[in-house]
């Protein structure tokens, strides 16, 4: 295939990649804004794109360790970037149909190691890199979030005990707006970047681009509204998953659980930690329903979901080193993954329109939390 029709390829499967992930994770701003109320369902989504939007000018710092830090761009090729963003996409929408929220930037690293690996081996992988800059935050991020989130609405619910609890209600509601933004616009900081940081890297691979380059302008600019044109679609299947199952959400502890998802994000991408922002999120739900009870989290669902985190990154990695295998074989082998890699992707899109989960299916389960007349214009 001609080295530049294939970059053109692997740009454009990358935004594809930026679209699934803006919808895949617009519950981690918005879940717990729709269940208590906060926002409806629509304005949630739309405010969450364009902050989405307005996040991804704010910093290159998690971009820059994508493209210079987890593989060596010296021996990879754009061919074999195609072959883990497939993975990465195909892992994304399974774990989007069953309505888990699993770690859209785990499975962009899943997918890139394991076509490096395969294709390049295993020393064109930076696992030391890897450890410090992946691993680590995956693991700490979310207890961090879940302990500030667990405190905060404990010392919430303590502190206003004795007010009027539908003054205190509307309170937290209004605050959840401003919490709810800044984990959108913290969500652009982190998430869109990873996007900038793949084509970055094929950029650099194709020799487009010297070593040790920064995303261009037009790279930041197409990843920011990929992942905003993802996030209005809302994701509702994840938000469900998020704004009811887990735990029954209150606003205080939907407050909670967003302020403290925001500073761990923001600070994450501050310097350079390409961390999942489902995992901070998910921890700070989990973190606020145990600051208000101790039986306030349905650790079933959350078994469910953490089961799905410790297989993302090997499954993506698995996925993408088949893929990256074949793509490397020239012209056919990135038809022939491309060809699957669609066909699986509208076979998922299929099957999701037989049981649907809209707006309104969302609202109407949640409704007992939230105001009538919110309910009715939703």
């Amino acid at each position: 295939m001609d080295p530049t029709l294939l970059v053109v390829v692997v740009v454009a499967t990358a935004l594809a990649f930026d679209f699934t992930n803006g919808f895949h994770d617009t519950a981690n701003a918005m879940a717990t804004s729709i269940a208590t109320g906060a926002l409806r369902p629509r304005t949630a989504v739309a405010l969450s794109a364009i902050l989405n939007l307005v996040g991804s000018f704010l910093s290159v710092e998690v971009a820059k360790t994508i493209s210079g830090g987890i593989v060596d761009d010296a021996k990879i090729t754009p061919a074999v970037i195609f072959g883990g963003l497939i993975g990465a996409i195909i892992w994304n929408l399974i774990t989007w149909y069953v309505g888990l929220p699993s770690s859209s930037s785990h499975a962009l690293f899943g997918g890139l190691i394991g076509a490096t690996w395969v294709a390049s081996g295993i020393d064109a992988v930076h696992f030391a890199k890897v450890v410090e800059k992946v691993l680590v935050p995956a693991v700490a991020a979310p207890i961090v979030a879940g302990l500030v989130a667990a405190g905060a609405t404990y010392l919430t619910y303590r502190l206003t005990r004795n007010g009027d609890q539908q003054t205190v209600a509307r309170g937290y509601k209004a605050g959840q707006v401003v919490s709810a933004s800044l984990v959108s616009l913290a969500h652009g900081t982190n998430d869109a970047q990873k996007t900038m940081g793949i084509i970055t890297l094929a950029l650099i691979a194709s020799g487009s681009l010297a070593a040790g380059s920064g995303p261009p302008t037009w790279v930041i600019i197409s990843a920011g509204v990929a992942i905003a044109l993802g996030t209005y679609l809302g994701g509702w299947r994840i938000t469900h998953t998020l704004g009811k199952k887990l735990t029954t959400i209150e606003p205080p502890q939907g407050f909670a659980a967003q302020t403290s998802s925001a500073v761990v994000i923001l600070a994450s991408s501050h310097v350079g930690f390409a961390l999942s922002t489902t995992h901070v999120c998910s921890g700070g739900v989990m973190g606020s329903g145990l600051g208000r009870a101790p039986g306030g989290v349905r650790w079933g669902v959350f078994g469910r979901m953490a089961l799905a985190w410790l297989i993302t990154l090997p499954a993506a990695g698995a996925v993408g080193a088949i893929a990256g295998m074949v793509a490397e074989r020239g012209t056919g082998g990135v038809i022939a993954v491309a060809a699957v890699g669609i066909l699986i992707s509208l076979g998922i899109y299929l099957a999701s329109r037989r049981r649907p989960v809209r707006p309104e299916h969302v609202v109407d389960e949640i409704a007992p939390q939230a105001e009538p007349h919110e309910i009715k214009a939703a």
